[in-house]
């Protein structure tokens, strides 16, 4: 509970001396027991109100959980004060931009920039997190580090008095600290001034504010010997930090996240996926691309079942010669929170049951869960059900035939026994979308590797090992589509297979003209050019095309796959 003078708004917590609801307008949030205030932020500082913004961030709720299941599987205490630091292959994965999962730097342009940037200790992922922003992009500062850093491009400083200030990021300022000192230092601001352009770069977009400091900078650091093609980027970058940029203190705290949760990754893969799963809806990428990357990494994932699953995703032990690292390994038993519609309440109520013995039949469980109808659909569909009924076509026509009114809750004896066919790989996969977004058992596109390779389409590892320049024709899963506002109208794409990921560069033009296409398809084909370049493989997008449908079965799934 809050006391009377502190109150949550969305950009943070609210203060003050007397009562808030004396200040401000205040309503009921949708967390139980919660209120927010009706006023924006800029309306606060405005009025000078005091406030403090709080970042709650989910990857704290994964690390948590991950250092409990390693307490209770493996026997090991963990915090992320006793994490190993500078270890090697932690660091081999990052570079290869494996990371999937991992705090700030699983986004597609934070995967395209680590082999670029190749971070070796922890102050190059202080780097990592922070060059991918609005900040240093706009100001045209990415590409000069990254020169500098693989020495194709000698280390200078604009003038002498700024050595101090850009030594630790070879002569580029790429924090917020810095753009705040080269202003003092390189324009002469006084402490006020400077305190002035922080205020008017967090406003600029609201009040302009930010464009009377640009004559004045410039002019200033011209007379210095300064170049001027130096200081329009300095202010074009102080331009960008008005978007988002981060102080070095905040991309520190940042990055040692980001390593403790990549470190998890590397040595407890099965760990850190459970508590990935448990954690959701989080990050950049959706269960079923968590759970599929987590079986590329050797992670074995289990599906839904009631007799094994509890309402969470959990670990499960494998047989004794499942040993990795000197470790035993454990599976990942998919949680019964993941069948879409089924209420925890059902969830924890067949915990409860369970644990007074396994259940016998489907009507045993009926008869001790006593699920609705409803319920028992969700988990007929699922595949729940699959030690009882091992075709989810039966289980589902049992589920739903058994008489609620029976006590013995026997089928009614108006449904005929009847057997359905079973259903093929691919309808096993769909079903499973449909009912969990996600498929334990195959990617949707396995099933169909043979019709794709027949028409020519490659898989996705077979796309990142092409030559740079090499036309390909693919088709994949849509995964996500951005459109940054510093990349001037490029879109970027990320398409899926069982192999792993294909990156789109898909220019404007392009774009526009396969505009519905590009922007609603799950399921896309695309031809293009391989870009690849410093480990880093995109293609770039020529045109785009349905995959033709004959190879697929003639019952699709009604939902799309992601």
């Amino acid at each position: 509970d809050f006391p009377r003078h502190l109150s949550i708004h969305p950009g943070g917590f609210l203060l003050g001396h007397e009562p808030v609801r004396d200040l401000v307008p205040i309503e009921n949030a949708t967390m139980e027991n919660r209120t927010v205030i009706q006023w924006d932020k800029d309306d606060l500082e405005s009025l000078e109100l005091f406030k403090v913004d709080l970042l709650g961030l989910g990857i704290l709720t994964v690390i948590n959980r991950s250092f409990d299941l390693i307490r209770e599987h493996y026997g090991t205490s963990l915090s992320m004060a006793t994490i190993p630091a500078d270890d090697g292959p932690t660091y081999d994965m990052i570079r290869a931009a494996d990371t999937v999962g991992v705090f700030q730097i699983e986004s597609r342009a934070q995967m395209a920039m680590l082999p670029r940037l190749k971070p070796q200790n922890y102050y190059d992922i202080v780097i990592e997190v922070s060059i991918v922003r609005p900040g240093p992009i706009t100001g045209g500062m990415v590409h000069p580090y990254l020169r500098r850093r693989a020495g194709e491009e000698e280390v200078t400083y604009p003038h002498p008095c700024l050595e101090p200030v850009l030594a630790k990021t070879l002569g580029i300022p790429l924090f917020q600290e810095q753009v705040m000192r080269l202003a003092v230092l390189a324009a002469d601001y006084t402490p006020g001034e400077a305190d002035q352009l922080r205020r008017d770069m967090a406003a600029w977009r609201r009040f302009g504010r930010l464009e009377r400091h640009k004559e004045r900078l410039i002019s200033r650091m011209e007379a210095k010997g300064i170049t001027t093609e130096f200081a329009e980027r300095v202010f074009e970058q102080i331009r960008g930090f008005g978007d988002y940029g981060f102080p070095e203190s905040h991309a520190a705290s940042f990055a040692l996240i980001a390593y403790v949760s990549a470190w998890l990754k590397c040595h407890y893969p099965d760990v850190f996926t459970c508590a990935l799963l448990n954690a959701q809806p989080m990050g950049f990428y959706s269960p079923a691309t968590i759970i599929d990357d987590a079986k590329r990494h050797d992670v074995q994932v289990l599906p839904v079942d009631v007799q094994q699953s509890h309402w969470d995703c959990r670990l499960e032990p494998l047989g004794s010669s499942e040993i990795r690292d000197g470790r035993a390994s454990y599976a990942v038993r998919v949680g019964l929170r993941y069948i879409k519609g089924l209420r925890e309440q059902v969830g924890r109520t067949i915990e409860a049951s369970r644990r007074k013995g396994a259940f016998r039949s489907l009507e045993d469980f009926t008869r001790r869960t006593c699920c609705e109808e409803g319920a028992l659909t969700r988990l007929a569909e699922s595949g729940a059900f699959h030690m009882f009924e091992a075709e989810r076509r039966n289980a589902l026509w049992k589920a739903r035939g058994l008489d609620h009114d029976d006590p013995g809750l026997s089928l009614k004896t108006r449904e005929p026994r009847i057997a359905f066919d079973a259903l093929s790989e691919f309808e096993t996969i769909a079903w499973d979308y449909d009912t969990t977004r996600h498929s334990t058992r195959g990617h949707p596109l396995a099933p169909l590797r043979d019709e794709l390779s027949a028409l020519g389409y490659p898989d996705a590892k077979t796309v990142g090992a092409a030559k740079n320049g090499d036309r390909v024709r693919y088709a994949g899963i849509v995964i996500n589509r951005q459109r940054p506002g510093t990349a001037k109208g490029v879109v970027f794409m990320t398409l899926e297979d069982e192999t792993g990921f294909v990156n789109l560069v898909v220019w404007q033009d392009v774009f526009q003209q396969h505009y519905i296409l590009a922007k609603t398809a799950s399921f896309l084909g695309v031809t293009g050019r391989i870009q690849s370049e410093s480990g880093v493989v995109h293609l770039v997008a020529e045109s785009f095309w349905s995959p033709t449908l004959d190879m697929l079965p003639r019952k699709r799934p009604s939902r799309d796959f992601h």
